[in-house]
């Protein structure tokens, strides 16, 4: 864990329709100083939409060699990959490298789209790469939940992403980029 992090305990319940996926995960998430609750937010619902037995947060934004989370093989190989954020072609295309899937989640609106627009070409050659995004609309709604103690339940349903905490309900509308082929 990142040094002087803010520890966040989640509860977080995963019904993904798409994926046939139901299950309860006990997260210990640390977030580092420099990390927003958006950026937080963001982090577990791409962990609940790649939701797996095997799936990890890592030290994320404390380490540049590795993704936000990753699942890997038992033989110890990296299965998956998740980013958050605007990373490099370098970044993405060493990851795509790594790992058999990239997920990618930008986010904040123009940045990402400006992000996007100018990185989006040199992305044709992965077939294992996929980006999605989230408006800023979505992650700063999103943001609001954030608390040092959560129990959120995420629903999935032909792409559509509905995260509740207590009386609270962000719907979210991911747009895929980039779809892996």
């Amino acid at each position: 864990m990142a040094q002087n992090a803010t520890i966040y305990k989640v509860e977080l319940s995963v019904s993904d329709m798409d994926r046939h996926y139901y299950e309860t995960h006990k997260l210990t998430v640390a977030k580092h100083p420099s990390e927003t609750d958006e950026r937080l937010m963001v982090r577990i619902v791409a962990f609940a939409l790649n939701a797996h037995e095997s799936l990890e947060m890592t030290k994320g934004i404390s380490t540049d060699d590795e993704p936000d989370i990753w699942q890997k093989s038992l033989s110890g190989e990296l299965d998956v990959w998740v980013a958050l954020g605007l990373p490099s072609e370098k970044v993405m295309r060493q990851s795509c490298s790594k790992a058999e899937r990239v997920m990618v989640y930008p986010y904040g609106g123009r940045t990402a789209e400006i992000w996007w627009d100018k990185i989006k070409g040199s992305t044709t050659r992965f077939d294992n790469l996929q980006v999605v995004s989230f408006s800023e609309q979505d992650t700063d709604a999103l943001a609001k939940l954030a608390n040092r103690t959560m129990k959120l339940q995420v629903n999935i349903q032909d792409g559509e992403v509905m995260v509740s905490a207590g009386d609270s309900i962000v719907y979210l509308s991911p747009q895929k980029w980039k779809a892996a082929a």
